[in-house]
């Protein structure tokens, strides 16, 4: 297993260094059109995001899980005329990375995480509100190829075999729990053990979405909300993985010991509500029980 990175980004101290040239496909060589595509979505899948800043506004804060990008974008306008004196300021991003920020003084107000788990240590170690923990959605994944790809995702995970497929990509399950989602549908599945030499591991789930996008893979596990994103929208074809091969991705929140209490109780309550609900279930979360 790979992980997959620009020449210029950080890599962890062990991880071998995988970049854009050799066997993977470099920018340069991608068609215009697709190369064109892709940075329209790189741009969309950018890191963060100001929404209707308001003079005078309160500021809030939120870090984000990089699957969350599409639905937020949706959502986060709606809360504003909800909301209008809050400027809100989202950042995305993996799970994982974002908890150790966060215990290391990362300045945020809100914590939507794509693992529960994240937000429930964070109260433990006294650096959120206790009461303020919240399920917000549950994820799910996809097999996920371009549009002009011969390859036909309806096969489910027999297409990883194509000879044609030469890299896969999946988020670093280490800190992303999509890929964790991604590496235990492979197993029980029973192809992991086949398909792991082929695998490419993104920084967080919207990296190995772009990876499959630009054609440095040739398909991706990736999630629902992003395949569903107008962005991606008519440039890829998807299938659902069964929800039984993978434990459930129960995606929760929480309000942060530093935050105002105002904004932050204000957005946890508008992704509850029968509004937020709604603009998260046409991202292809599920409600959570």
């Amino acid at each position: 297993m790979r992980e997959a990175a620009r020449p210029d980004a950080a890599r962890r101290d062990n991880a071998p260094a995988v970049s854009y040239h050799g066997d993977l496909p470099t920018l340069k060589k991608l068609r215009r059109g697709r190369f064109a595509r892709s940075l329209l979505l790189l741009a969309a899948l950018a890191g963060s995001a100001v929404f209707a800043p308001a003079a005078n506004g309160q500021k809030l804060t939120v870090a984000a899980a990089a699957d969350l990008r599409f639905a937020l974008d949706e959502l986060a306008p709606h809360f504003h005329a909800a909301h209008p004196p809050v400027d809100l300021a989202i950042t995305y991003g993996s799970s994982g990375n974002f908890f150790a920020q966060i215990q290391n003084g990362a300045p945020f107000d809100v914590f939507l995480s794509a693992d529960a788990d994240y937000p429930r240590r964070l109260i433990a170690a006294g650096l959120a509100e206790r009461d303020s923990f919240f399920l917000y959605g549950v994820g799910r994944i996809v097999v996920w190829v371009p549009a002009g790809s011969a390859l036909d995702p309806v096969l489910g995970v027999r297409v990883l075999d194509a000879p044609s497929v030469r890299h896969i990509a999946i988020a670093n399950p280490q800190h992303a729990p999509y890929g964790r989602a991604a590496e235990a549908a492979l197993r029980s599945l029973g192809v992991y053990d086949r398909v792991a030499p082929k695998l490419i591991l993104g920084e967080n789930i919207a990296q190995a979405f772009e990876f499959v996008e630009s054609g440095a893979a040739e398909v991706g596990i990736v999630a629902l909300s992003l395949a569903l994103a107008p962005a991606a929208r008519g440039h890829g074809r998807y299938w659902e993985i069964p929800q039984e091969t993978y434990p459930k991705i129960e995606q929760g929140g929480v309000i942060l010991s530093r935050a105002a209490a105002g904004p932050a109780a204000q957005f946890r309550a508008f992704l509850v509500s029968a509004d937020g609900q709604r603009i998260l279930k046409q991202f292809g979360f599920s409600t959570p029980q």
